[in-house]
């Protein structure tokens, strides 16, 4: 009679860490950063169809990293979270700091009760009124929570990437230098490596826009705001002209269209 296979809890919990790491490790980063006017989310993300930046409610947006259907799950909970709380109580008492304690629970469960540890690393992020007021949430695929300031990487080479941020990130800066110093952090993983506007998914929570402050960036609005960040960066005195460029949009130009 063969003996039992023995594997001390300690060295499970490790071999789930390892495990989801890796996997986590294996995707494209995405990146989360403060600016000016609210919250910037940049993915390298070619894909038109599956999305790795989210709405969630009024305020509320959700960005993950790992595989695609553990935390689009993950994602659908949290929108019905969202609207069940909100509709039974008061829109206002939708927070991220809620919707964060909700995903640590789910997270934890699955990593000390099942085999398999989601392979998941997500963001949750509120704006504020104003950048003091704006709420980070980094949780990791055991259910921990961090709660960020600034900026935040996830996935790939997560370290080169939050070195590049650490170096070029600055406090309140408009949304074209935002999104170039995001763009050059993801490039980091590969020195050979430059990432066309086609290969970004790219939204904002804008605190100056009404009612929906999610709002993805088109291509070419992408395009258009890298350009600006150069130009900016090649002129000197230039970077007051992209200083407007993440604030109200002018009355003339033709809105974007607020996909979900």
């Amino acid at each position: 009679m063969s003996m039992p296979f023995y594997v001390s809890p300690e060295q499970q919990m490790k071999d789930k860490a390892d495990y989801a790491r890796k996997g986590i490790a294996r995707g494209r980063s995405v990146v989360v950063l403060q600016y000016d006017d609210g919250i910037l989310f940049v993915a390298d993300n070619p894909s038109r169809a599956l999305h790795k930046i989210s709405e969630i409610y009024d305020r509320i947006a959700f960005a993950a990293v790992g595989k695609y259907n553990e935390f689009e799950n993950l994602r659908l909970g949290g929108v019905r979270y969202a609207d069940i709380n909100g509709y039974q109580y008061d829109r206002r008492d939708v927070t991220a700091r809620g919707l964060a304690n909700v995903y640590a629970q789910s997270l934890g469960t699955i990593f000390t009760e099942t085999a398999k540890p989601y392979e998941v690393e997500l963001v949750v992020a509120e704006v504020g009124d104003d950048a003091e007021t704006d709420q980070v949430y980094r949780l990791t695929f055991d259910g921990s929570v961090a709660d960020e300031h600034g900026y935040v990487a996830m996935g790939g080479q997560a370290e080169a990437v939050a070195q590049s941020l650490k170096d070029g990130y600055r406090e309140g800066a408009p949304l074209a230098e935002a999104l170039r110093t995001a763009v050059r952090a993801l490039e980091a993983q590969d020195s050979d490596r430059r990432l066309e506007a086609t290969s970004l998914e790219v939204a904002v929570l804008d605190r100056n826009r009404e009612h929906r402050l999610f709002k993805r960036l088109s291509a070419a609005r992408i395009g258009d705001l890298l350009s600006a960040a150069d130009g900016s960066a090649g002129s000197g005195g230039a970077a007051d002209a992209a200083e407007g460029e993440g604030s109200k949009p002018e009355p003339k130009q033709k809105p974007e269209s607020d996909e979900d």
